[in-house]
């Protein structure tokens, strides 16, 4: 049996809150930890519940290839792409490893036959390919579409994650699913010589703001930019927690979208994931698995 936490345990106090003041839906903390190990599992299940409502969807993966070679239950786009049931008929995956790119291209190939999925795979910088994808205009404004920005720390380009933002004029808009490095950012932020690459990625040359600040404080700065410069409904930040150190959080993953419904299925998803394996689940009095 997992063993029980003591009740100040800090993580309790680092899930996303909704002040009562706020537009968006009432979303209670749930008091449990998820970890990296899960994170992937996290997307499959959001995205799982989420077709229950749209029955459709268009899935955008910019860093696609595996994170953790021979680990497949933490391979993102495999699990996506095994979703069921079957609604999601797109998927536009972006790799620039070649090694890990050629992993795509297997992964593609050993899908069941299927004339109503279309499965495109660009090899290259998602930064300098993505407006490939978007100016071809596959993605119709109707179409629930979600893009995972799975990055280790300065992949992604701020316009990058604006372009995406932008691109549907009148329906929803791309749900974005924002990986931020917080356990090593500082000290990943001070090792970068060309400091270019940190202005890319912060899409202003004001970054050193950052420096200093406490992890979850940037990820609420992060969140701020979401709604007040991409113009997200709803933009929350969930945290990814070190297996072996529990109040260690490793990464915020912060999700955006203009659904009414996304942040209520999101906590659920959250749940689930930390749940899909009992035998490491931490617990709280009441919850313990029934016999």
């Amino acid at each position: 049996m997992a063993k029980k936490p003591a009740a100040d345990e800090p993580w309790l106090l680092e899930f996303p809150e909704i002040e009562a003041g706020e537009s968006e839906p009432l979303v209670n903390p749930l008091p449990h930890p998820i970890w990296t190990e899960n994170k992937a599992k996290l997307i499959e299940a959001y995205l799982r519940f989420f077709l229950y409502i749209t029955h459709h969807g268009t899935y955008i993966d910019c860093f696609a290839g595996p994170q953790q070679p021979g680990m497949p239950e933490m391979w993102a786009a495999k699990l996506v792409l095994e979703v069921q049931p079957r609604w999601l008929k797109r998927f536009y995956l972006f790799e620039k490893h070649p090694k890990r790119f050629q992993q795509l291209v297997e992964l593609r190939a050993h899908q069941p036959e299927d004339d109503t999925r279309i499965i495109e795979l660009y090899e290259g910088d998602v930064n300098l390919r993505i407006r490939e994808l978007l100016d071809s205009k596959s993605i119709t404004e109707k179409q629930a579409t979600f893009c995972l920005l799975d990055q280790r720390t300065f992949e992604c380009h701020w316009e990058t994650v604006r372009l995406l933002a932008e691109y549907k004029k009148e329906g929803r808009k791309i749900e974005l699913f924002y990986f931020l490095a917080s356990k090593w950012l500082a000290r990943a932020m001070s090792g970068v010589r060309d400091k270019t690459i940190l202005e890319k990625w912060w899409g202003r040359n004001d970054w050193q703001t950052l420096v200093g600040m406490k992890p979850d404080k940037c990820a609420d700065e992060v969140v701020r930019r979401f709604k007040t410069e991409l113009g997200y409904a709803s933009a929350k930040r969930w945290p990814i927690f070190n297996s072996t150190q529990p109040g260690l959080v490793m990464y915020y993953m912060i999700h955006s979208s203009d659904h009414e419904e996304a942040p209520i299925q999101m906590r659920r998803a959250y749940a689930h994931a930390v749940t899909a394996d009992q035998s490491e689940q931490t617990w709280f009095p009441g919850m313990e698995p029934q016999p």
